[in-house]
């Protein structure tokens, strides 16, 4: 096959696979979470070479990683009804030139973040690639039905990113946003797993639903969705955010766990799907109003 794809009988140029291959719609949840993060930790505004090299350095580290899991799920990929059009598992790039890419941009990523930024952000950054990349990708992903669990701290480091990118510190604000996320990923990719079901089990993936049925993967996913709702009352609690964050986080969170309901009691013919899609406008919300609160209420931390 040609490097040029053809999608529906149209040539599609080889950036556009490149581009696929960094999945563009992750990153870009990514970076809003991280740009929050980086807002989050100062007062007023954060130094615009912080905004610009902060999250460009975390956006190629996060392409490399997600290049990384095109590349080792590949085979997998090619049985998956979701994955086998991926540019890496259709032959369109080869694999060489797919780990090339990674390692370039990557390490192009790695040295902005030392260099623009502080070798904090950049050593965490490497962490989470690793986590994602190596650790998930190659080897939990396979290993055990509680992989997106164990494996999900590495996608949930980039709000602490963009704080330490302006603070070069570690602190428990900064680590609760992770928590947050850290909570939100089970019901979030359980959701879409109990969708894929039969794509996971052709693969052979042990994802829960494969492993323990459908019935105890949406018990969990109500359960984690609970966790989830406490854990992103805590900033409010601990004097993070006012009013307009608890009232939003209860309101989304009541929204969440609907889903989670319709889920489990099959009370909407495309319940896990709708999960999935509510998931994401959850996290994107719920850091838009921290953000709101943040600039429109007094400090208090």
């Amino acid at each position: 096959m040609s490097v040029h794809q053809e999608v529906l009988g149209k040539p599609c140029p080889l950036w556009r696979d490149y581009l696929e291959l960094c999945k563009p719609k992750v990153v870009a949840l990514m970076l809003l979470t991280s740009l929050i993060g980086m807002l989050l930790a100062v007062p007023g505004m954060v130094p615009l070479d912080i905004l610009i090299f902060g999250n460009l350095g975390i956006a190629l580290c996060a392409g490399s990683a997600a290049t990384v899991n095109h590349l080792v799920d590949r085979r997998i990929d090619m049985k998956m009804q979701r994955t086998h059009n991926r540019p890496v598992a259709k032959g369109r790039i080869e694999s060489y030139n797919a780990l090339v890419f990674a390692v370039v941009i990557g390490a192009i990523g790695m040295a902005v973040l030392f260099f623009f930024v502080n070798a904090l952000t950049a050593w965490l950054t490497l962490a989470s690639l690793i986590g994602y990349a190596l650790i998930y990708t190659m080897f939990l992903k396979r290993a055990s039905p509680q992989n997106i669990v164990i494996g999900g701290l590495a996608g949930a480091t980039p709000p602490l990113l963009g704080w330490t990118s302006v603070t070069n510190n570690i602190d428990a604000y900064g680590l609760l946003l992770v928590l947050i996320i850290f909570a939100w990923t089970p019901p979030h990719f359980w959701a879409l797993a109990v969708h894929r079901k039969d794509d996971y089990a052709k693969a052979d993936i042990p994802m829960l639903p494969v492993t323990h049925g459908e019935r105890y993967t949406k018990i969990h996913i109500l359960l984690y969705t609970i966790i989830m709702v406490i854990i992103s009352l805590l900033p409010y609690v601990i004097g993070m955010f006012h009013w307009l964050y608890l009232s939003s986080a209860l309101l989304l969170g009541a929204g969440f766990i609907y889903w989670s309901l319709m889920m489990l009691f099959n009370k909407h013919p495309n319940a896990p799907m709708e999960t999935f899609k509510y998931s994401i406008i959850y996290l994107m919300a719920l850091f838009a109003i921290m953000l709101l609160d943040h600039y429109l209420l007094p400090m208090s931390f």
